[in-house]
């Protein structure tokens, strides 16, 4: 029962409340069930089975001192199993964004969501694999292991959140957290067939989330279906002063389903969003759920993103320059396995120059090599002002096709890769390529915008023959209400 592909949050919750079964019983077949099942997966780099079975004797213990409508009042997602990505820090637990030179870092204090979902009294099933330091598209760059696709062991998970996409992909977990810095929740979502959610930058409070890129990072949700995507983003959601980018913004209702609603939102489909080299799959897949919306009725509109072509460009100019400066902490002394070092006769720069080269990844160090590059006297104009510019000739783009009245779009219906999951090895050796695997999920996050990532047909029909393939609704800024309603109308009224 509870690792059926449709068994859904609000399943486990009436279960819960109908005593069907136990948290204690639940918690436990999950983690019998997820041990074994990731021997072959590799999606968590750490599993909290101790505390977990814990704390569900604790909440049952609750449970049962509580009457039929103090249950019925709980939070939604009280007692839910969840994964999190391994750079959101929980106290207590390690956190090592999957690098060598956070091995054995130990995290002090909660992330703000790790507090929002502890006061909804869920449960952390475990840390879930991704590219170091999140820097890349494979989960394939983890210092510690490579995580598979469910779907074909063969084939990658897509990254960098790919343990959070599996886990909830292998009925592992009801619900995981990854971040989104270029696409690294939409990607994994469509590589493994679940629901993605890259919310609005300061929606969601960014402290403690190791930071890659400051302007462009993000958490948000994976799960099954979009209805439990929008209880864990309103439970993550809101303002935190420990976050400065963070916004005052109503997410009250956030998670309510109104179909006469998204029945009103009128569509935009990007022209650019449909390039040369995408596989013929996905195109067709995309458009059919064109079609779907066509023939129920919604408005379709072709519109044009003109600067969509030098988003790629634009992104790895100023992801690597943020990222050099992130990672510019980390220089070995306390955390990192090779601590051994210090006892050699060197001076503190060679130390530096041992440690960085042991302890961080060739993606990484490629990354900083960059940043650093375009940050530098003589290029810093050139480079990383120019490309700052071009970010703004982007959200240009879709302010002019999100804006009110008869020409503007609501939200955006778009591809979410030009591919299908690939081949483990494939694009590892080529960067470039592996670059480009972001193309049409870049977009959004240089302009702050909303996006959701979801299965284009029933995820019952995705195998090793039939491979998962999502599309993307992208919204205006803090407009997660309508890409979540429009996903879901489409989930439950549209899809087959």
């Amino acid at each position: 029962m509870f690792f059926e592909r449709n068994f859904t949050i609000e399943k486990y919750r009436q279960g819960i409340l109908k005593r069907e079964f136990s948290l204690t019983q639940a918690i436990e077949a999950f983690f019998d069930y997820l041990k074994e099942k990731d021997k072959d997966l590799g999606a968590f780099l750490e599993i909290f089975e101790s505390a977990g079975k814990n704390q569900a004797r604790v909440l049952d213990k609750k449970l049962s001192q509580l009457s039929e409508k103090e249950r019925a009042n709980l939070s939604p997602l009280f007692g839910v199993p969840l994964a999190i990505k391994d750079n959101i820090l929980i106290a207590g637990f390690k956190t090592t964004a999957a690098s060598k030179i956070l091995a054995n870092y130990i995290a002090s204090y909660d992330a703000t969501v790790i507090k929002k979902l502890k006061k909804e009294e869920v449960i952390f099933l475990g840390k879930t694999n991704l590219d170091e330091f999140a820097m890349g598209a494979s989960t394939e760059y983890s210092a510690f292991k490579k995580t598979r696709n469910p779907y074909d062991l063969s084939k990658v998970p897509g990254g960098s959140s790919g343990g959070s996409a599996v886990a909830v992909a292998a009925n592992m977990a009801l619900g995981a957290l990854g971040s989104d810095t270029g696409g690294s929740i939409r990607q994994p979502a469509s590589f493994c067939g679940v629901v993605g959610l890259k919310p609005s930058y300061g929606a969601v409070s960014r402290y403690g989330l190791i930071a890659l890129a400051s302007s462009l990072d993000q958490i948000g949700p994976f799960a099954k279906t979009v209805a439990d995507v929008a209880l864990i983003f309103k439970a993550i959601a809101g303002f935190d002063d420990f976050d400065s980018t963070s916004v005052k913004v109503d997410w009250s209702r956030v998670d309510e389903y109104e179909p006469s609603a998204a029945k009103k939102l009128k569509i935009g489909v990007p022209k650019e969003y449909f390039v040369e080299g995408m596989e013929e799959e996905v195109k067709e897949a995309v458009m059919k759920v064109v079609e779907k919306f066509k023939a129920d009725g919604f408005e379709i509109k072709e519109i044009s993103l003109p600067h969509t072509q030098y988003a790629v460009s634009c992104y790895y100019i100023i992801l690597p320059a943020e990222a050099s400066a992130n990672l510019a902490r980390y220089d070995g002394l306390r955390y990192s396995p090779v601590a051994e070092l210090k006892t050699e006769n060197l001076s503190l720069w060679d130390y530096y120059l041992k440690q960085r080269s042991v302890g961080i990844g060739d993606e990484p160090r490629r990354r900083i090599l960059l940043g650093n590059f375009v940050l530098s006297s003589g290029y810093y104009d050139a480079y990383y002002a120019k490309a700052q510019k071009v970010r703004r000739l982007i959200l240009n783009d879709f302010e002019n096709v999100f804006q009110k009245g008869k020409d503007g779009v609501d939200v955006i219906l778009a591809p979410v890769s030009p591919t299908k999951a690939f081949e483990i090895g494939a694009k590892a050796d080529d960067p470039l390529a592996m670059y480009l695997a972001d193309i049409f999920t870049i977009p959004a996050n240089l302009a702050g915008l909303c996006a959701l990532s979801l299965p284009a047909e029933n995820p019952q029909n995705f195998s090793k023959e039939n491979m998962p393939v999502n599309f993307q609704l992208i919204g205006r800024r803090f407009e997660e209400k309508n890409i979540l309603n429009l996903g879901r109308y489409f989930e439950e009224e549209l899809r087959d």
